[in-house]
This record gives structure tokens, C-alpha cells and sequence, in this order.
């Protein structure tokens, strides 16, 4: 069974349950000698075995049951199955939109900081390693003045009358007028004072360019300076450094595209919610039909079994009230009855007297005997003011219901207790109970003295002898415990 298997406990073969009570009032329970705790014991306890006495409200009485039964009744299980799957699909779907929803909403206050800040940078429009190139940029700046005396001594000392260039192009004339065979002796150092005369030309354009540089904007150094404190103040404000602004503006702009893209998400989830919705509802609405169905075929079958167990009074059917929507379906799902003509329905617990609870639960258990039934069934006096035809059809449906699950029955009734495979004899002595199993000639001598009383006669016996066979011939095959 499934809580078995669930908590690790093998759901096929023997299960055995024990509680344990110490003298100091400590509980423990134990499920095949492992120790659990005792509200697992206690669950597992009540689907093995269902108890019906003359005040029980558990088992057939629970509310909570009733929806299951009709549904093994109706062989839904797995359309049950297949709505609870729906229904999970829909919360899952609900449970995005409002994941959705809340960060939307977490990220709409958040949006006109992002939009001032993201447009902020982006007129600023830092570059990577900015800061450093602007730095040094404006530490040349600011020395431009020395730097350009320092610039112009250079040039004249290349350019002067008596600077470099005039100086190499002096030996270069020199060594031009020379005869032809000495400047074939002169040519390398001649092709030597030529790219000499080559380099220093180039080296005082460069330096001419540069002065020029110098000279041709007295405002750069403080534009530069403006942009440099510009970057700075920028990363102060938004606490990083002036070269991981760019980045910065890039996750800003991201978290912008993503709140200005929620609402599209939002849509599509509000979609999927629809979708999912839809989808359950119509699963949903077949298991509704396919109850309704089954409740008229359940309410037929119990109405079946009442008039033989002196119930023809009564009237049984099953309730459905509308819910909201749930794994389990549309509606609730109650059994209720009525034991008096034209009196309103209510619960079967709140409704059915001490007699009847047990009958009602019998026939009950008859028209449901297919509907997943517990291991073991303990009726309690379920014959009580009740004798003849009436006992005889109580027996019989014990019977019956005895091919699907075990039954356990005390009864005070021999037509009853003729039905059952195995008879136990209760006896009590002082503080004392014993339970004795008896054979054959045993059970037939005790059901003589239940039919008789306290001096057995030979017409109880015969009697008895009748009922045994008549149970034997409808008895089915021997189930254990």
C-alpha cells in the first residue's frame, strides 16, 4: 500500500504493527519490528484495519473518506490521478505568474533610479582605461610651458645656424667637392652623415609639431581636466571605480531591458495560467461527470442492501458540494442518509442510531466491496436488535464480504456466526478473557446453546447442524488474516 511504501515499508506481504506501553505511560510503535513513530502506526493501522462498534465515526463515517470511495466505486482513479496532475500544472503556472509578478513589482520602484542613472553614464559615455590616459594627458598639460622651452632649445639646437642640420650639411658639401676616387673611399661615411641629416630632419618636424600642439589650444589642459574630474565624481557617486563605469552602465541598461520586458512575461505567464486553468477544468469536469454517474450507481447499490437489513426506511446518497477547485477536484464528496420518511439527510454518524450505524456500514461496505477495502474489517455487534430473517441476511452479506477482505465479527447471533469460517469462543473469568478457536463439533455444540440458551437441546443442535451446512454450501474460498 502506498503509505507503506512510502515511509521505506514493504507494501506486499506479511505487515505486522505493534505499540509498546512502559510503566511510566512512554508509547512506542513498531511496523515489522522497526521502530516508527506512533502516528504512523496509528495511520497505517486504520487502512489495515477499519472498525465498525455502535459510536465508531471513523472509517466509513469520515467525511475525509468519502471521496476516495466513490471514486474506487467508479473505478476513477485514474482520472483522479490525471485531474490532481492538471491541478499541480495550474499551481506551478500561478506560482510563476506571481514569482513574476513580485519582481515586477520590486523592479518598477527601482525603474526611474535605473533610467537616471542609465542616462547619466550614457552621456558621460566612459571608455575602458579612460581615467589613466586622461591622467597623464593633463600631467604633460600642465607642464607645457617648460616643456615647450625645453621643445625649442631642442629644435634650434637641430635647426640653428650652427645646429645639426647645418653642420652635417656642411660635411656633406665637403665631401662632394673631393675627387671621384676619395668619395669612393668616402662613400659609407657620406651615406652615414645623409641618413644622419634624414633623422635629424624628421626628429625637428616631430618637435615642431609637438610645440605646436602646445601652443595651439590653452584650453585643452582644461577641458582635459574636466572630463578627468568629470569620471571621478561619477565613480564616487556610484561607488566603483572610474574605469568599471562602462560596465556599469551596461548592467544598468540590462536591468532596464529586463523590467521593460516584465510585462511581456507577465503576459505570457497570465497566458499559461489560462491555458493550465482551462486544461484542469476540463479534466476536472469529466471526473465530475463521471462521479455524478458512479453516485447514482452507489446510491442504487446501498438502496439494495437496506430492506433486507431492516432499513427499508432508509435512504442513502451521495452529496456533492461545490469547491473552488483543488487536486481533488470540484466538489466535495459526503455520504448521507435519512432514516425516517421525508426527515432531511445528514451525516450518517449524526443521523443513524446505535443500531443502524452498524447496518448502514455493512451495507455499505457490501455495495462497496471492490472499492479498495482494508485488509481487515471489525464489525462490533453489527446484528444487535436484530434476529430471524433479518440476521440471517446480515450473516449473508458478512458473507459475501468476506470474499474480498477479512472480517472479524462479534456477534451474539447463531445465524450470523454460522457464516463465519473460523468461530472463537470469549469467555471471562474473575479480571481474566479467553479466546478459544473451536473445531467442528465445538462450534456446532456452542451454536446450539446461542440457540437455545443455557440447556442444549437435541432440536438446537439439529438446528445448528442446518445453519453450519447452509453457510458451508455459500461459504468462499478461506482467506488469511
Amino acid at each position: 500500500m502506498l503509505l507503506a511504501t512510502e515511509n521505506g515499508i514493504p507494501g506486499e506481504g506479511e505487515i505486522i504493527l505493534r505499540r509498546a506501553l512502559t510503566a511510566d505511560g512512554r508509547s512506542r510503535g513498531f511496523i515489522n519490528d522497526e521502530a516508527v513513530g506512533v502516528a504512523l502506526l496509528r495511520e497505517l493501522g486504520g487502512q489495515l484495519v477499519e472498525i465498525h462498534g455502535q459510536a465508531d465515526d471513523r472509517g466509513l463515517f469520515d467525511n475525509s473518506t468519502h471521496r476516495r470511495l466513490l471514486d474506487a466505486f467508479g473505478a476513477l482513479e485514474g482520472l483522479a490521478g490525471d485531474t490532481a496532475a492538471r491541478f499541480a500544472d495550474l499551481e506551478h503556472a500561478r506560482s510563476t505568474e506571481e514569482v513574476l509578478r513580485r519582481a515586477a513589482s520590486a523592479s518598477a520602484g527601482e525603474a526611474d533610479y535605473l533610467r537616471y542613472a542609465a542616462k547619466e553614464l550614457a552621456e558621460l559615455a566612459p571608455e575602458d582605461g579612460e581615467e589613466a590616459r586622461l591622467a597623464a594627458e593633463r600631467t604633460f598639460l600642465m607642464n607645457a610651458g617648460r616643456i615647450a622651452e625645453d621643445i625649442s632649445a631642442a629644435v634650434e639646437s637641430i635647426a640653428g645656424d650652427k645646429g645639426a642640420e647645418s653642420t652635417l650639411a656642411s660635411a656633406l658639401k665637403r665631401l662632394a667637392r673631393m675627387n671621384e676616387e676619395a668619395r669612393k673611399r668616402c662613400t659609407g661615411a657620406e651615406q652615414a652623415l645623409e641618413q644622419a641629416f634624414a633623422l635629424a630632419e624628421d626628429a625637428r618636424r616631430d618637435l615642431e609639431a609637438l610645440l605646436a600642439d602646445l601652443n595651439a589650444d590653452p584650453r585643452e589642459l582644461e577641458r582635459k581636466e574636466e572630463r578627468l574630474f568629470a569620471l571621478r565624481a561619477a565613480a564616487r557617486k556610484f561607488s566603483v571605480t572610474a574605469d568599471a563605469l562602462p560596465k556599469l552602465l551596461g548592467e544598468f541598461q540590462a536591468k532596464l531591458d529586463t523590467i521593460e520586458g516584465s510585462d511581456e512575461a507577465l503576459k505570457e505567464a497570465a497566458k499559461g495560467v489560462a491555458r493550465a486553468r482551462e486544461t484542469y477544468l476540463e479534466i476536472a469536469g469529466k471526473l465530475s461527470a463521471a462521479r455524478k454517474s458512479a453516485a447514482t450507481k452507489l446510491e442504487a447499490a446501498v438502496a439494495a442492501e437496506l430492506k433486507p437489513l431492516k432499513l427499508g426506511h432508509a435512504r442513502f446518497r451521495v452529496a456533492f458540494e461545490p469547491g473552488e477547485g483543488s487536486s481533488a477536484g470540484l466538489e466535495r464528496v459526503s455520504f448521507e442518509v435519512t432514516t425516517v420518511e421525508g426527515a432531511a439527510f445528514g451525516a450518517l454518524a449524526k443521523i443513524a442510531s446505535g443500531g443502524e450505524l452498524a447496518r448502514f456500514s455493512l451495507a455499505l461496505k457490501v455495495a462497496l466491496a471492490d472499492a479498495s477495502p482494508p485488509a481487515a474489517l471489525v464489525f462490533d455487534e453489527v446484528d444487535r436488535g436484530v434476529g430471524g430473517a433479518v440476521a440471517d441476511a446480515v450473516g449473508e452479506r458478512l458473507q459475501r464480504l468476506a470474499k474480498t477482505t477479512q472480517i472479524l465479527l462479534v456477534t451474539h447471533s447463531p445465524q450470523v456466526a454460522a457464516r463465519g469460517a473460523r468461530h472463537f469462543r470469549i469467555t471471562r473469568k474473575g479480571d481474566r478473557t479467553q479466546v478459544t478457536l473451536l473445531d467442528e463439533s465445538e462450534r456446532g455444540e456452542e451454536i446450539a446453546r446461542m440457540l437455545s440458551g443455557a440447556s442444549v437441546t437435541d432440536e438446537a443442535r439439529a438446528a445448528a447442524r442446518r445453519l453450519l451446512a447452509e453457510a458451508r454450501d455459500a461459504r468462499p474460498a478461506r482467506k488469511r488474516a
